[in-house]
């Protein structure tokens, strides 16, 4: 009998996995449950379950799966990220620490949140396509393994800012080159972790050249404004670049040309208003002037 049950149990896992690759992820869970009432030991049915939890973000779900296949497949290292993202999202600092450690990534246990340095790398914003908000690759640092604050000014209509800390996936999707040349993996936001204090403003702004840009950067480093020069800094890619390695090609192609545009986009992160309507006050003048100018993201509205 316990033989039939787990051919049957394999039966069900077997449709389970066709159902989801289909897209049908309800049917998919109730296929892996009914696996489960026959054979409940059955470590790859636990981790699929607690993986579509995990992007359902329904964490409870997902760390209790994870939890129970770690028991029966204790070095499988997908069920132990998937393990410690669960964790880190319900703020169990002490299993995470637990997964990290047996991962031989954290060199002992430990309590509380994790809040270090883990190097700079590029997080996709808006990655499931679940709403309208656009799909934006960002740098920020890494606190651990699964939390990064965003470093850039992410554009208002991401729904994100600069000083969010956000829960981030495990598995590469996409590669970019840093400061160093060095190419480092582009990793999936599941969700806001942390928001941040930062409100986000974009203008349109009217120069002469690069000078008048630079100067606008340096007067916001006095009241603690963080400035991008947009218009340099995006560049929209296509999907195969974006999660995988961009070409050469294409990126010659998203070079700025070499005649200098007057009209540029540029963002702002600040913590209020008045300071940086000071700033765009004293920086503009007969060659420089401000055409446009709203705030895109209000952290007052978080």
């Amino acid at each position: 009998m316990a033989d039939e049950n787990s051919r049957r149990a394999e039966d069900l896992h077997a449709a389970g996995m066709k159902l989801y690759d289909a897209g049908d992820q309800d049917a998919a869970v109730e296929q892996y449950l009914k696996a489960l009432a026959l054979d409940s030991d059955r470590p790859s049915t636990l981790y699929n379950l607690g993986l579509i939890y995990k992007y359902r973000r329904e964490w409870h779900a997902s760390f209790g799966y994870n939890r129970r296949a770690r028991a029966l497949r204790p070095d499988d290292e997908a069920t132990l990220w998937n393990l410690a993202i669960a964790a880190t999202a319900l703020q169990d600092w002490r299993t995470a620490r637990d997964v990290w450690h047996t991962l031989k990534i954290l060199p002992e246990p430990g309590e509380g949140p994790i809040n270090e340095n883990f190097g700079d790398t590029p997080v996709r914003l808006n990655a499931d396509g679940t709403t309208e908000a656009p799909t934006e690759v960002v740098w920020a640092r890494r606190l651990c393994l699964v939390r990064a604050r965003i470093l850039n000014i992410p554009t208002g209509a991401t729904g994100f800012r600069h000083g969010d800390v956000v829960l981030h996936d495990g598995a590469a999707v996409g590669y970019r080159l840093n400061a160093a040349g060095q190419e480092v993996p582009v990793f999936n936001v599941l969700e806001l972790f942390e928001p941040s204090r930062f409100s986000t403003f974009e203008a349109i702004v009217e120069v002469d050249g690069p000078e008048d840009i630079e100067a606008l950067d340096q007067a916001c480093d006095r009241p603690g404004i963080v400035f991008e020069h947009w218009t340099a800094s995006i560049r929209n890619l296509c999907k195969a670049c974006s999660e995988g390695r961009p070409h050469e090609g294409h990126d010659h192609e998203l070079n700025e040309s070499d005649s200098w545009e007057r009209m540029r986009r540029v963002g702002f992160a600040a913590q209020g208003e008045g300071s940086l309507m000071v700033v765009l006050r004293d920086w503009a003048d007969r060659r420089r002037r401000v055409a446009d100018f709203r705030c895109t993201l209000d952290a007052r509205l978080s």
